[in-house]
């Protein structure tokens, strides 16, 4: 099917953001008369970020000067909670890469008021409409926001490459830094495809390649599917496929090279939290090449899962299928802490990267960076690790699980809302969508079939018999009430 966007400016009605808007305010009135997460913040947060906003750099005497250095950063172009900047150059052995991460522990006192309120969101939850921060936006999205022509402090990472990409020395440090251009993702891509760049995005597509060869020799792996994306245009929306851009993945890389370091300092240092995810069981692997089979894709023997799943087109609909079962691979994602080396996992590889591996990068957006990047200065200039950090860490990853679960599941809800909006604005038309799972079969739950519609970019449920990879007629169910996620009927049976 061509892959376009789909204006909700439809012959058939009109979906208005303050629509959505008003559908969202409810559930969050719903979600905050729950007490799971407090959209507004505190005033004694408040207050104790505007003054950590106002008095940063008395903290910041030792920081190292690196502000004449040119950091850059990249980002979609609405962001403005930048966690990241960095600074590529070749080497005579290979290439340095320098990586400035905001210096968010600068701002937040351990057990202060603004570390307690962001222990208890966990991480910034992204809704169609809006975002509801980790901290208040005089750090996130102010002082410690390594914005343009913006002094701001950072934990920078000083990382050798060489040649072939991998990584032979690294070093952590504080210090001060000032991004001269804030870089937006598909204006970059732009450029690059018409032949011409900015010289560190033609090294950062460079060393990202390098990157993603050498974790194709770990075997590791990863998801071709593309992000379901609301836009607002004025009053109204559109719901569309967005396919993550090549220069996404190179600076994906970056971050995950940096995780990985972080973990692999931490392991020899005997303390720190790990993100963590086990292999894919043995049977999951054989059902997922059974499936592979029926569907007519050749999984060659002896090509390890990552490299497969690379070859996949979510453009295809047999493909689309696979990747949508082959998310059973990447289950069990977590979280471990320790304090001594004992409690270190006997295999600490985070199985989706073929490494171990730590979030480390995102301290503006997720509450785990921030221990981590203390963690790992502690270690990285040889001293003990503070008695009121180390008693943290065994918090976190329960804290982590539980704020993760609450966050997706409200995405999800916010998400649901727009997708039965969409379907409601085009009335009773009749849309094409893939199969991409089958579930019942018995006495007490009939056949239903998954169906992935890609305009609009939408999944819902509908009780049929089909076969994964079957495309399928289907529209929208009217009986699907508006509590509920979107559900189709097939057109035949209208």
């Amino acid at each position: 099917m061509p892959h376009r966007p789909l204006s909700l400016r439809a012959p058939r009605g009109s979906v208005a953001a303050s629509e959505i808007g008003a559908a969202i305010d409810d559930l969050l009135a719903d979600v905050a008369q729950d007490a799971e997460l407090s959209v507004e913040f505190p005033p004694e947060v408040l207050a104790a970020a505007e003054a950590s906003a106002g008095t940063w750099s008395q903290g910041a005497t030792a920081h190292e000067d690196l502000r004449e250095m040119p950091f850059v950063t990249l980002d979609p172009e609405s962001s403005t909670d930048l966690d990241q900047a960095m600074h590529l150059e070749r080497t005579e052995q290979g290439f340095r890469v320098r990586y400035a991460i905001a210096d968010v522990p600068l701002f937040v006192e351990l057990e202060g008021a603004v570390d307690q309120e962001a222990r208890r969101r966990g991480e910034t939850v992204y809704l169609p409409d809006r975002r509801i921060p980790l901290h208040p936006t005089s750090i996130s999205e102010g002082a410690a926001s390594l914005l343009p022509d913006q002094d701001a402090p950072a934990f920078v990472w000083e990382l050798s490459l060489d040649p072939r990409g991998a990584v032979t020395d690294t070093h952590l440090g504080r210090a001060l830094v000032r991004s001269r251009e804030k870089l937006a993702y598909d204006r970059v891509q732009d450029d690059l495809d018409a032949g011409r760049g900015h010289p560190m995005m033609l090294l950062l597509q460079e060393i990202g390649a390098l990157r993603t060869q050498q974790e194709a020799e770990r075997g590791g792996a990863s998801l071709n599917i593309p992000e379901q994306e609301v836009d607002q245009d004025g009053e109204h929306v559109r719901l569309a496929w967005r396919s993550i851009r090549p220069i996404e993945d190179a600076n994906a890389q970056i971050s995950l090279m940096t995780g990985m370091a972080a973990a692999s300092l931490m392991i020899r240092g005997g303390v720190g939290i790990l993100r963590t995810m086990p292999p894919a069981p043995a049977e999951n692997v054989e059902r997922f090449r059974r499936q592979c089979e029926a569907l007519g894709v050749s999984w060659p023997e002896g090509l390890e899962y990552g490299a497969f799943l690379r070859t996949l087109d979510w453009r295809d609909p047999r493909h689309l299928a696979l990747l949508n079962q082959a998310a059973s691979l990447f289950r069990g994602a977590g979280y471990v802490a320790f304090t001594n080396s004992g409690q270190i996992p006997e295999d600490p590889t985070q199985a989706a990267l073929g490494a171990p591996y730590s979030h480390a990068t995102a301290p503006l957006r997720r509450l785990v960076d921030r221990f981590v990047l203390l963690t790992c200065l502690h270690l990285s200039r040889g001293e003990e690790i503070p008695e009121q950090l180390a008693e943290a860490l065994p918090l976190l990853p329960e804290i982590m699980q539980s704020t993760t679960s609450r966050a997706g599941s409200l995405e999800r809800r916010a998400v649901e809302i727009v997708e039965r909006t969409a379907l409601a604005a085009m009335g009773g038309v009749v849309l094409e969508g893939t199969v991409i799972d089958r579930r019942g079969g018995s006495d007490e739950q009939p056949v239903r079939v998954e169906v992935q519609v890609l305009d609009p970019p939408v999944t819902a449920w509908v009780e049929a018999d089909h076969e994964l990879g079957d495309v399928i007629r289907v529209r929208p169910d009217p009986a699907g009430g508006s509590g509920s996620a979107p559900r189709f009927v097939l057109a035949e049976a209208s």
